[in-house]
């Protein structure tokens, strides 16, 4: 069975490959990935923080605001630990390079416009076949308008784009006010690629110690339909081969994300529950459901259940939320 796929210029053997994340930090485990038939490998993120060395200044001007009253003073943390300062996460990506012959897909994540940006140019030289943007900010700036989160995005995904010659991809957040758009004006910045969607992890409050606390939680097969629906309606809108990341834990997402229009479809939380030995039974049971229904390739079904070609795109539009409202029986 054909199960090869396009993804950012590459012709991938198949669409899944592990999502950022931690994985990637043991160069055992990438060779078992790529053993187990991951396609492509993504790093974790190097931080806008890590490579501009400004951390400390910022905690210490927040530590003034930690001060200012008791109950505020635990709620900032200290500097993070990163596993990869930025001279460590290019020989990791130069070990990862000389270890596998797949892609390696480096990542980076910042929300301003600055030096760090020019890090992307070091990545590509270190060896990156392409390189995975992430955006990942909380506009909590009351003056800061949705135009203007935009246009900080945009800026950005600019600067990167005139700084590296490699494939593009940028993982986005669901929330924008018309996603589509955005995701147009992306597309005509010369970008390759769109990762949906990003994972915003939230914090807890400890109501004992007065503390806000991180809590980390893995993701579930019920956070795929998000993807799915934006996928859908994505797909055919734009020239950027798109990409799922989030919920994939079972063949089943596998097969929805690609009926939806995905090119790549990213695992992260089922690998780190599993380890690689994951991917093999996944690359089986997505054969056998081909093969079972006449599917000659996986591109035959890719985008099958999109908004331009499902049997009914009312389903991803309005009529579908009022038919499920109306589906509740107490």
């Amino acid at each position: 069975m054909n199960l090869t796929t396009r993804y950012l210029g590459f012709t991938l053997k198949n669409p899944l490959m592990p999502g950022a994340s931690p994985l990637v930090d043991n160069l055992d485990t990438v060779k078992r990935l790529e053993d187990g038939g991951a396609a492509a490998i993504v790093m974790h993120s190097l931080f806008e923080e890590q490579v501009e060395r400004d951390a400390d200044a910022v905690y210490d001007a927040l530590d003034v605001h930690g001060e200012s009253f008791a109950e505020a003073r635990n709620f900032w943390t200290g500097p993070p630990d990163f596993a990869l300062g930025p001279d460590q996460y290019l020989e990791q990506l130069q070990l990862i390079k000389e270890s596998v012959r797949v892609p390696v897909i480096a990542s980076l994540n910042g929300t301003h416009t600055g030096g760090w940006i020019d890090h992307a140019a070091l990545l590509e030289q270190a060896g990156a076949d392409a390189l995975e943007l992430n955006i990942y900010f909380l506009p909590s700036d009351p003056s800061e308008t949705g135009q203007d989160v935009e246009r900080r995005i945009l800026d950005i995904v600019r600067a990167v784009r005139e700084t590296v010659s490699i494939p593009l991809a940028v993982k986005l957040a669901p929330w924008f006010s018309s996603l589509t758009n955005f995701a147009r004006q992306l597309d005509q910045l010369g970008v390759d690629g769109l990762v949906l969607f990003n994972r915003f992890y939230q914090p807890d409050i400890d109501i004992e110690n007065l503390e806000a606390v991180p809590r980390l939680g893995l993701s579930h097969s019920d956070e795929l339909r998000l993807r799915l629906r934006w996928m859908a309606i994505l797909f055919g809108n734009v020239k950027a081969s798109l990409a799922v990341t989030g919920g994939v834990h079972q063949v089943a997402d596998v097969i929805k994300a690609v009926m939806a229009g995905a090119s790549g479809v990213q695992i992260v939380s089922a690998l780190l529950r599993h380890g690689p030995s994951l991917l093999p039974p996944l690359l089986k049971a997505l054969e056998e459901f081909l093969e079972e229904n006449e599917y000659e390739s996986l591109e035959q079904m890719r985008g099958s259940m999109s908004l331009l070609s499902c049997p009914n795109p009312e389903a991803f539009e309005r009529a579908n939320y009022l038919r499920t409202l109306q589906m509740w029986r107490g």
